[in-house]
């Protein structure tokens, strides 16, 4: 079915878009739960018949509609759409004191694909559990909001030291360092990109330290790790700002010179 055929919008982009669990798709539609049905019914006010925009969080999206069972959804048709990166971006970010519910939610909008929380040398908050939950709460509010096509993971606390050795090290790390001679990042990533040699087909990480920075023991060992120091700019960023920056000046070089060779997410 065609989604202007349905008569119930104007726009697919006026719709309220729902992240749903893959395991809430039925044979039958989608089935919701008690959360969704108040925020659709009680908040947004939709009736039977209104509808609405499915995303799994893992890249497909679909028009849903919903019956007049509040506890199930019709779907109506799969939406084509790519929201995406070119390449699925990691940002591994040591605690700061505080901010970090606006971190997650600024770098959802921005297009981060996982989230890794890190205690550095430096690192004070050790979050509860109840924290990781609120965290993956706000991201997937997030997704929703900016129309993202997958919900970013949040991974669990790790310490840095303990990250930096993967059993497969992508090839593109970046780490952010303040007071050095090292290339913006801005450059670095455009530069690369035109640069047979440069930036290679896949995965980016790039790691943001907390406040006060990194310690040398620390840029060492990410170094050796296969990561290159890069500046954000001459100017010291505060801990919950320097991640929106990164990924901002990510998503701009990706999008406005993306590389071919890139392998596109689904």
């Amino acid at each position: 079915m065609n989604a202007a055929k349905t008569g119930n919008f104007q726009q697919l982009g006026q719709l309220q878009r729902v992240a749903i669990a893959p395991t809430q798709l039925q044979s039958e539609g989608i089935l919701l739960d008690r959360p969704q049905q108040h925020y659709l019914s009680r908040v947004l006010r939709l009736k039977a018949g209104d509808c609405f925009i499915a995303m799994d969080g893992q890249g497909q999206w679909w028009l849903a509609q919903l019956s007049p069972n509040p506890e199930l959804a019709t779907i109506l048709e799969s939406i084509p759409v790519q929201t995406e990166l070119p390449v699925p971006v990691t940002l591994i970010l040591a605690l700061p004191k505080n901010g970090w519910d606006e971190v997650v939610r600024q770098t959802t909008e921005l297009g981060v694909t996982t989230l890794v929380p890190v205690l550095s040398d430096r690192t004070v908050l050790k979050p509860s559990p109840n924290k990781l939950d609120r965290w993956r709460r706000i991201a997937r509010e997030a997704a929703e909001q900016s129309e993202r096509q997958i919900v970013p993971t949040i991974l669990d606390p790790v310490t840095f030291r303990d990250y930096l050795p993967l059993p497969e090290t992508p090839q593109n790390r970046y780490i952010c360092v303040t007071r050095t001679e090292a290339p913006h990042l801005l450059g670095q990533v455009l530069a690369s990109q035109q640069s047979p040699g440069g930036l290679q087909p896949g995965p980016l990480e790039i790691a943001v330290g907390p406040e006060g920075g990194w310690t040398p023991g620390e840029v060492e060992i990410a170094i050796a790790s296969n990561f290159q120091p890069v500046s954000l700019g001459s100017r010291i960023l505060r801990a919950v700002t320097a991640p929106a920056v990164a990924l901002s000046l990510i998503a701009a070089a990706l999008e406005i010179n993306p590389t071919p060779n890139f392998e596109v997410l689904p």
